[in-house]
């Protein structure tokens, strides 16, 4: 259960998801903070940029599925974060999750996996025994993880997606929504197709 009093980074419409999540646990949600919007959310008003003397005492999850955006405003954040869980996720209590994360309608995390911090687990998305799963990685809906699977920080990886047993995705890559993940992917790597193939490197 979270705490009663929440804000949110992020007004656009991821934040809807994150934020329908949050008020059906019965969550106090103060504000969100996105200088790109206005008007209310749900009733929640929707405030310009973000206000570290804004209720100290809330805790904060950063509600954008952008990676690198969440990565970036996690680092400038003073409040503390909490996780947004909704009731109908399917979680072993043999698993082990950090903060700032978002696992969302009908996902399912299994035993002995590991999620690190401010991770998205999106709609119907299944991470299966003995994952690992880094920072700023967000699974998109539907996508399957096997077991024994390892995500890099900040990947991306799209709806529908599946990662057989045991592979691994370096940092900051992007799996292309459907793909099948049947080899290893380096870092910094886009791979589509099935089974996927690297086309690109993103490698700064």
């Amino acid at each position: 259960m979270v705490t009663n009093k929440v804000i949110l980074q992020g007004g656009g419409g991821h934040a809807r998801v994150v934020l329908d999540c949050l008020l059906s646990q019965s969550a106090q949600v103060l504000a969100l903070f996105d200088p790109q919007y206005e008007g209310d959310l749900f009733g929640i008003p929707r405030r310009s940029a973000y206000d570290a003397a804004f209720e100290p005492d809330a805790l904060a999850i950063i509600a954008i599925g952008d990676n690198a955006t969440r990565k970036r405003l996690a680092g400038l954040t003073r409040h503390r974060f909490t996780n947004a869980i909704h009731p109908s996720v399917i979680r072993s209590p043999f698993a082990s999750i950090g903060v700032g994360n978002m696992l969302l309608h009908g996902a399912i995390i299994q035993a002995q996996t590991r999620i690190g911090n401010h991770v998205i687990v999106n709609t119907g998305a299944q991470v299966d025994h003995d994952c690992t799963i880094e920072d700023y990685v967000h699974v998109g809906p539907g996508a399957v993880i096997c077991g024994g699977v390892s995500i890099g920080e900040g990947s991306f990886i799209g709806a529908g997606a599946t990662v057989i047993p045991g592979k691994k995705i370096g940092a900051w890559s992007i799996i292309g929504a459907g793909s099948v993940v049947i080899h290893d992917i380096p870092a910094y790597g886009v791979a589509v197709g099935n089974p996927a193939k690297m086309i690109r490197s993103l490698q700064p």
